[in-house]
């Protein structure tokens, strides 16, 4: 029992810990939030935030892993309305490029999060996602949707064209002009994986 009370205060703690963090770097940035102002808006001190995520870095790495992990729910719903496999991968691609209009996941995700933890080719969470397609694009090489490609070729492809185009959109002037043309220009990409008739 009383290990059980640890463990839902240790979840508590971290838990607003992330919620403090999440605000302050979805509003005003991960430079300019201070790790007093967020250990205090959370009713907690800098020394749970060290013991939990060791620095301001390792909370912002666990900000960023909690919207990921919102965004790919979000993401599966959408591809699981679509009729069929193809059609939910295409409406998938399309619903994360327009998620770079989303203020917090353009500030979070693909602004501060680069500068704070590097390329994102080497997070955990975008390899992870790597493999996902892959294994999605297998299957529909497979039932003969797609061109009989390397699947991990096309995976890494798409993926860094969704990256480099959802950066473009977070950081454009026009950003729905910007997710119109990327979006326009996805589809006719897309539209060249698919198998030809013989």
């Amino acid at each position: 029992m009383a290990r059980r009370l640890r463990a839902d205060m240790i979840a508590e703690t971290r838990a607003s810990l992330i919620a403090a963090g999440r605000e302050a770097f979805g509003t005003i940035g991960y430079a300019a939030a201070s790790m007093d102002e967020l250990t205090a808006a959370a009713g907690l001190t800098r020394g749970a935030l060290y013991h939990h995520f060791g620095d301001k870095k390792g909370l912002f790495a666990a900000v960023l892993d909690q919207i990921d992990a919102e965004m790919t729910v979000r993401l599966r719903a959408v591809s699981a309305k679509a009729e069929d496999r193809w059609t939910g991968f295409r409406d998938e691609c399309a619903a994360y490029l327009a998620m770079a209009l989303e203020p917090e996941i353009q500030r979070i995700t693909l602004r501060d999060g680069p500068a704070v933890l590097g390329d994102p080719w080497s997070w955990p969470i975008q390899n992870d996602c790597i493999r996902m397609m892959t294994r999605g694009l297998d299957e529909l090489v497979t039932e003969g949707v797609l061109a009989p490609l390397d699947p991990e070729a096309v995976a890494r492809l798409i993926f860094g064209a969704t990256q480099h185009a959802a950066q473009w959109i977070a950081h454009a002037p026009e950003p729905e002009a910007a997710l119109k043309s990327a979006t326009d220009a996805f589809d006719a990409m897309l539209d060249g994986l698919l198998s030809k008739p013989t």
